[in-house]
């Protein structure tokens, strides 16, 4: 990644709440309001986000949660990935997922893990390539 890009984390509702543009790739039909409620809601859960900068202007980022469960150990979850359109193909994804582990591996997790979209073949083969593996399915039943 060449000089002109850094990796910050974003810290508080505020300045995640800026990131709503990105978010909506992955989620075109979030209103901002939902965005903004949902925030709200996970920054008490511990919630955290980084992103890549180009200047003042975020072109990737993602969440990231940290958590203990019976099959994995404590773990980092990515969550929430994307890099701008634009910006793709630039190894940017790489220096962010690259920064995710080494955030996990600061706080001593044992795995690292994440869902991407079934649709979604190009996360799919960009993840694998950087080591992941598919390890089940994730089911969601909407209430």
């Amino acid at each position: 990644m060449d000089a002109s890009f850094q990796i910050k984390q974003i810290e508080g509702w505020a300045e995640m709440a800026q990131q709503f543009p990105l978010i909506q790739y992955l989620n075109p039909k979030m209103e901002p309001e939902r965005y903004e409620a949902l925030l709200r809601q996970m920054l008490p859960l511990n919630y955290r986000m980084v992103g890549v900068f180009k200047g003042a202007t975020c072109v990737g980022l993602s969440g990231y949660w940290i958590g203990t469960k019976l099959y994995s150990g404590k773990y980092l979850e990515v969550d929430n990935f994307v890099v701008e359109e634009q910006y793709r193909s630039q190894r940017i994804g790489k220096h962010l997922l690259d920064w995710l582990t080494q955030e996990a591996e600061r706080h001593q997790c044992e795995t690292m893990m994440l869902d991407a979209y079934v649709v979604n073949h190009a996360a799919h083969k960009f993840y694998l390539r950087e080591g992941f593996v598919i390890k089940g399915f994730h089911f969601l039943k909407k209430l």
